[in-house]
């Protein structure tokens, strides 16, 4: 598992998924830093008739049609003209203005090689080449242009693209320290620890970035990343609790998932009740999730009738809070739990006795109770309900 209590760190990581974001992230941002940084942002881009003034009408009035027609999406059009204009052009400045303009239609087309080509030809600043580099994959480039510019977070996706994530990681803390209170650069050190596989830092900094910013997205985010990761039922069934709680539970295949656990692990009144409050996941008429609720009702009354008796022996405690748990009585529950913990599976009962004392609303409780389980395979998910406790606090 990503994060574990043992002593151990497995090699099998999962940071495709999250690599893949945070590409989609980084690009976006260095897009438009680039879009920005660009000079043609001024008389070129806009059209103005002072362009006409300041060029000869041979560079300045194709240059005009470049520019209205890559706003307008027309990058056949906008290249056919700056390359009329690149004709044309006989003077150190008009051939700097071709070369900004080329460089402008080049973004637009996502052809940031030629983007940046087209800049260096003319000096452009580190600051304005080095997202350009950075969108091209030339990451040595974008590494060196960055260093003169001072764009740390370039530097640092580089080295991350460039498989390096520890370099990554120095940057990612070197700018935390300045602001502890970034979320981008927390997130971003994370991803760089999750590579790492330095399971320790990557959940010291997702705590400071949910403390940070508790937010469902933030939640859906790590939940999902650590429910591919392999683990027991019972662990497993713990998140989807979690999930629950942190209002990330989103998708029908994960409520459905989520109901099929729970009936497993033996709490089927658990399942009964996340399906038939699935809202607008799963439409209540649905046929199949009906079938599930009433299977799972009938299993919960049996359990319930149960519980009484398996409640007083540590080997069936367990299963007599479960279905305490899956009825909404929290208290029975916890009280079973308790007993179950001198039973066989010590480590399950304590996450569920956390789990029905935070739905006692006794958080403080339940924080205690997370922070004691240590080890084991449930110790991974008790940490993040034990960090969910603390936000709700």
């Amino acid at each position: 598992m990503l994060i574990s209590n043992g002593s151990q760190v497995p090699a099998r990581m999962n940071p495709l998924r999250i690599e893949r974001k945070r590409m989609k992230l980084v690009s976006r941002i260095a897009l438009a830093v680039a879009i920005a940084a660009l000079p043609v942002s001024g008389a070129i881009m806009t059209a103005t008739p002072a362009l006409a003034q300041a060029l000869a009408p041979a560079v300045g009035k194709p240059l005009q049609q470049a520019s209205a027609a890559a706003k307008a999406g027309n990058m056949a059009a906008a290249q056919n003209a700056v390359n009329q204009a690149r004709a044309a052009a006989k003077t150190p400045a008009e051939r700097t203005k071709v070369a900004q303009m080329a460089a402008y239609v080049h973004t637009r087309s996502g052809n940031y090689a030629k983007a940046a080509a087209e800049l260096e030809s003319i000096g452009a600043p580190a600051s304005q080449l080095a997202p350009l580099y950075y969108q091209a994959r030339q990451y040595d480039k974008a590494i060196a242009a960055a260093q003169k510019s001072g764009q740390t977070t370039i530097i640092a996706q580089s080295y991350v693209m460039q498989g390096k994530p520890a370099e990554a990681a120095k940057i990612y803390e070197q700018i935390v320290a300045k602001n502890p209170n970034n979320p981008s650069a927390l997130q971003n050190l994370a991803g760089a620890q999750y590579k790492l596989g330095d399971r320790a830092a990557y959940l010291e900094t997702t705590r400071k970035l949910i403390r940070l910013d508790p937010t469902p997205n933030r939640w859906r985010a790590l939940l999902l990343d650590l429910k591919a990761e392999p683990m027991s039922r019972d662990a497993k069934l713990g998140l989807f609790h979690l999930m629950r709680e942190t209002g990330t539970l989103t998708s029908a295949a994960d409520v459905q998932e989520f109901a099929k656990t729970a009936i497993v692990s033996g709490q089927p009144g658990i399942a009964a009740d996340v399906m038939k409050n699935a809202g607008d996941i799963i439409p209540a008429d649905d046929a199949q999730s009906q079938r599930v609720v009433e299977a799972a009702a009938k299993r919960q009354s049996a359990a319930i009738a149960a519980a009484a008796a398996r409640a007083k022996a540590p080997d069936t405690a367990y299963e007599a809070g479960n279905a305490y748990l899956g009825a909404g009585q929290y208290p029975q529950a916890v009280a079973a739990y308790d007993t179950a913990l001198k039973g066989s599976n010590p480590g399950d009962s304590a996450l569920f006795k956390g789990i029905a004392q935070v739905r006692n609303g006794d958080l403080a409780a339940a924080k205690t109770t997370f922070d004691a389980i240590k080890s084991g395979s449930t110790a991974d998910v008790a940490a993040l309900w034990s960090l969910y406790t603390s936000t709700k606090r």
